[in-house]
C-alpha cells in the first residue's frame, strides 16, 4: 500500500469556498487538488492501492482530514473542477469525532496531523519528502510506504519535530526542488519501476 500525506497549510476546511477560486479563495487548495490527482491516476484507470490523507489547517473549522481510498474511490475524474467539488462537499458534512464517508473512497475526520501520524505509524514506514534528505535512489523500500510532504510550503519546525518522532527517513527524488503533485508523480514512478 502507498500512502500519501500532504499537508494543506491554508486549505480551506468549511467549504465556503466557489469552485473557479480554488487557488485564492480557498487557501491553495488546487495544490492539493493535484495532488490527488498525481497519486491516483493512471492513462486509464486509477490506482487502488493508494491512500491519499489531506491535512486542511485553513479557516475557521481547522483542522480536517479528507481521506482518499484508492480501492473504494468512485466519482473522482482528472480535472481538478471535479476533484474540488468532492472536496467541497465533503468538508461541508457534519462532523463530530469519528471520520465519517462523505461519498464512496472519501472520508472526512477532525484528525490533526499529529493524530494521523500515530494512526499512520503502527501500519508503515514513515519517510518525510523534502529536498535534502538522502536519495530515493540509494533508499531500500518495502512493504507500507506512507510519504510525507507539504504544499507550496515546507512542513513548520512544529511539523517536522512532529514528525521527527514517527519518520524513519528524510528522502530527496532529486537535485531540483520539485512541485508537491510531481513528487508524488515521481514517488509512484520509483515503486512502480521497483514493482513495490
Amino acid at each position: 500500500m502507498r500512502r500519501f500525506v500532504i499537508i494543506g497549510h491554508r486549505a480551506d476546511t468549511t467549504g465556503n469556498f466557489k469552485l473557479d477560486d480554488v487557488c485564492g479563495g480557498a487557501g491553495r487548495l488546487d495544490v492539493l487538488i493535484r495532488c490527488v490527482n498525481s497519486a491516483f491516476f493512471l492513462s486509464h484507470s486509477i490506482r487502488r492501492d493508494v491512500e491519499v490523507f489531506l491535512i486542511l489547517q485553513g479557516g475557521e473549522d481547522a483542522p480536517k482530514t479528507i481521506r482518499f481510498c484508492g480501492d473504494e474511490l468512485r466519482y473522482l475524474n482528472p480535472d481538478e473542477r471535479s476533484t474540488a467539488s468532492l472536496i467541497r462537499n465533503a468538508l461541508l458534512k457534519k462532523v463530530a469525532e469519528k471520520e465519517i464517508r462523505a461519498s464512496p473512497g472519501i472520508y472526512v475526520s477532525r484528525k490533526s496531523f499529529e493524530e494521523i501520524l500515530v494512526d499512520l505509524a503502527k501500519g508503515g514506514e514513515l519517510l518525510y519528502l523534502k529536498e535534502n534528505g538522502k536519495d530515493i535512489r540509494d533508499v531500500r523500500l518495502e512493504g507500507d510506504l506512507i510519504f510525507v510532504l507539504g504544499d507550496d510550503r515546507d512542513l513548520s519546525k512544529e511539523e517536522e519535530r512532529i514528525l521527527s518522532v514517527h519518520a524513519s527517513e528524510t528522502l530527496s527524488l532529486g537535485p531540483a526542488s520539485y512541485h508537491s503533485d510531481h513528487c508524488i508523480t515521481l514517488v509512484n514512478n520509483e515503486l512502480d519501476r521497483r514493482g513495490l
